[in-house]
Order: C-alpha cells, then sequence, then structure tokens
C-alpha cells in the first residue's frame, strides 16, 4: 500500500517526501516533478514571493535511470531562500549577540485570527508562533504535490487522470449548467489566470481578486476536482476507514484552509425527492456498465463506480491581509492589537486546485496499490487488467 510523509517548515533548508510502496519500473523525473510544481504557483493574486521562490528538486533515493526501484522514493525541494533564514531557522544554536541583530528573529507574539498560530503555541507551550507556522504554512504542500506527481503517473499507467477547476471566486461562481472541461483541457484550465474553464466567470473572478487587492483584503473560493477513467471498486464498504468518500474527504480537508468538501451534487442531494437524488445504471455491449448521471459524484457505497469522480472543496478567504484589522492579543503583555502580515497573497484559490488534485491522486493511487498489488508495474498492470476484464 503507498505510503507518503513529509518533513521540513516553511523558511528550512528544505522539504522532505518519503513514498513507499510504488511499484518498480515506473518512469519518473525531475522534470516531470518541477512541471508538477510550478503548477502550484499558478493563479491570479499571487504575491511577489511566488516570483522568486524556485523549486530546486532532487531525488535523493528509489529512482535509477528514471524508474522506480521499488525502494522507498526520496524527494528533497531545496529552499534557494535558505540563505536569508539559516541563523534564525537554524536547526544549532545560534549565538546570543548574532541573534539579538537579527530582525527576522523577534519573537511573534501577535497570533493572526485564522491561523495556527494561538492554538499551537497553547498545545505545545511555545512563547514564539514561529515555532507554530513554519510547519503549518501552505507551503508544506509543495513536498505533497511532488508525491502527488508521482501518484499521477502511476494511475496515468491505468488509464485514470486527474484534473481540477477553479468554479468560485468570492462572489464570482461558475453556472451551475455550465459545461464541465476534460482532461484534454487541462492546459487551456492552466492557461487560465485564475485556472476557470468558464471565459464569463473567468473574467468575473479577475474583477473580484482586483477589488479584493484594492481594499486590502483576501478572497476564498471552490475548487472541483475531476477524475476520468478511474477503476471501479477503490475503497470498500466493510469499514468506515476505507469508504472512498470519507477517504477523499479527509484528504481534501488536510489542505491548509479548507473548510468544506462535497462529492458529487453533495449538498443539493438533500433538497431533492430520491427519484431525482441517484444515478441510474445503463449497459452498453460494447462499454459495458454506466451511470446515467453524475449526481454521486463517481462513488457508491464507499466505493468508485467507474464513473467521473467529482469532488468540490472550499477554501476559506486568506487570514493573513495586506491592510491587517484583525483584532488579537499580544501573548506577552496580553494587550489588544491587531495581527501582523506575513505574506501577502490576495487568494491561493486556483493553486489550491492543483494541491487538491494531489490529495485526490494520492488517495487513488494508495487504493489502487491495495487492491492490485504488484512489485513492478507490470505486475500491477497485469492485475489491473485482469480485474477490469473480469467487470462484464
Amino acid at each position: 500500500m503507498l505510503r507518503y510523509l513529509t518533513a521540513g517548515e516553511s523558511h528550512g533548508p528544505a522539504l522532505v517526501v518519503v513514498v513507499e510502496g510504488l511499484p518498480a519500473g515506473l518512469p519518473i523525473t525531475i522534470e516531470v516533478i518541477g512541471d508538477e510544481l510550478a503548477r502550484r504557483r499558478l493563479g491570479y493574486g499571487r504575491g511577489p514571493r511566488m516570483r522568486f521562490e524556485r523549486d530546486d528538486v532532487e531525488f535523493l533515493g528509489g529512482v535509477r535511470h528514471g524508474t522506480t526501484l521499488g525502494s522507498p522514493l526520496s524527494i528533497i525541494i531545496h529552499n534557494t531562500e535558505w540563505p536569508k533564514w539559516e541563523q534564525v531557522m537554524s536547526p544549532d544554536p545560534v549565538d546570543e549577540d548574532v541573534i539579538a541583530s537579527l530582525a527576522r528573529n523577534a519573537p511573534l507574539t501577535r497570533p493572526r485570527p485564522g491561523h495556527a498560530d494561538l492554538v499551537g503555541m497553547q498545545k505545545y507551550g511555545f512563547d514564539d508562533a514561529r515555532n507554530v507556522l513554519e510547519r503549518a504554512s501552505a507551503r508544506e504542500t509543495a513536498a505533497r504535490c511532488a508525491a502527488g506527481a508521482v501518484a499521477k503517473a502511476l494511475l496515468a499507467e491505468l488509464g485514470t487522470t486527474v484534473i481540477s477547476h477553479v468554479v468560485r471566486m468570492g462572489e464570482a461562481a461558475v453556472p451551475a449548467d455550465a459545461a464541465r472541461p476534460g482532461p484534454e483541457d487541462l492546459a487551456r484550465i492552466d492557461d487560465s489566470p485564475v485556472r476557470c474553464f468558464d471565459p464569463d466567470s473567468e473574467a468575473a473572478m479577475i474583477a473580484a481578486v482586483e477589488g479584493a487587492s484594492k481594499a486590502g483584503d483576501s478572497l476564498g473560493g471552490i475548487v472541483e476536482v475531476l477524475g476520468f477513467g478511474v477503476t471501479p471498486g477503490l475503497g470498500s464498504h466493510v469499514h468506515w476507514d476505507r469508504k472512498i468518500d470519507g477517504l477523499l474527504a479527509q484528504a481534501l480537508m488536510s489542505i491548509q484552509a479548507m473548510k468544506g468538501v462535497e462529492i458529487g451534487d453533495g449538498w443539493a442531494i438533500a433538497a431533492r425527492r430520491g427519484s431525482e437524488a441517484h444515478d441510474e445504471i445503463l449497459w452498453d455491449d460494447a462499454a459495458g456498465y454506466s451511470r446515467a448521471s453524475h449526481r454521486a459524484g463517481g462513488t457508491e457505497g464507499g466505493m468508485t463506480t467507474g464513473d467521473l469522480l467529482v469532488a468540490r472543496v472550499a477554501m476559506k478567504p486568506l487570514a493573513s491581509l495586506n491592510k491587517p484589522v484583525l483584532r488579537t492579543v499580544d501573548t506577552e503583555t496580553k494587550e489588544q492589537t491587531v495581527s501582523w502580515k506575513e505574506r501577502t497573497d490576495v487568494t491561493a484559490v486556483p493553486a489550491a486546485g492543483v494541491v487538491a488534485e494531489t490529495m485526490t491522486a494520492l488517495v487513488l493511487a494508495t487504493e489502487v496499490t491495495r487492491k492490485f498489488g504488484g512489485d513492478s508495474l507490470a505486475e500491477l498492470r497485469r492485475n489491473h487488467d485482469a480485474y477490469r476484464a473480469s467487470l462484464r
């Protein structure tokens, strides 16, 4: 079964991810990882930090000559800004006189509302919010995206593609009856400043971002993730923690700033009668079983149906504002004050879509390796193809 673990802080020397359970023989290169990390930096409303934070990627193990070895895959993403933070974030003790001369080392005692700052300080007994925010930062998702690029490569070998697009930015939303993109539309989506497939909605979203930026405020939104060619039967009905929709919900909600997940028509189904809420089952001699609609989002009974997988995840507005106005309390003096600013993005919803793809792909790839096993890619494919052939 696929497992992965990330480590590292936002301004530390590097982020690291170790992926275990990959079959041997899967083609993967640094270029593939780098291309996926570049997609994570997309989106209108990102701050200047995105322009100078290059991703310097390196394989430390698990790959030889462009293919996996079946051993744990280790990927490191170096922080090219590390020289600026080498003393502030040093793992080793630093001379007190040196520390005192560094502006960045001043303890952060004004926790930002909407962040992990205050509760993290309370939980771990810190008097400096930096000890919390460095790991809580969404920069950690770069390591997840690196792992997700590998998961996508594995899924592609089985004919599965995962993409995303933005369906809401603040009050600007894609109409419910708008056409959904297909896997061939991903390049067009990524070319959109807000990663929106609908041109009219794209213009409204850009205007919403510009309005929030002018006010020194931030915007949230909703991203839709779509899975094409998903193998039927991933997940299981037999235990609560094996259900695919539960696994997807947990994975998507684990992304920083996400506050809601919807599978298929989700909340809208609650307002319908049963005759209008479910996906009728159809048969075709050439294609086999299919569903007449996508209301359940490609899942039934905790398992994938093989139909289009649909999940939406809602991101709250970023809690750090260009014009800090949110009240907080200085943890040292207990005086009322306003939160400080760590970064300057207006919104990160377009980039969040790329991370949502990552988490969805990792869930699907994990269930693929659980069901079809195989020490090599060829063995896994044989198991998968034999299973697909048995479904008719």
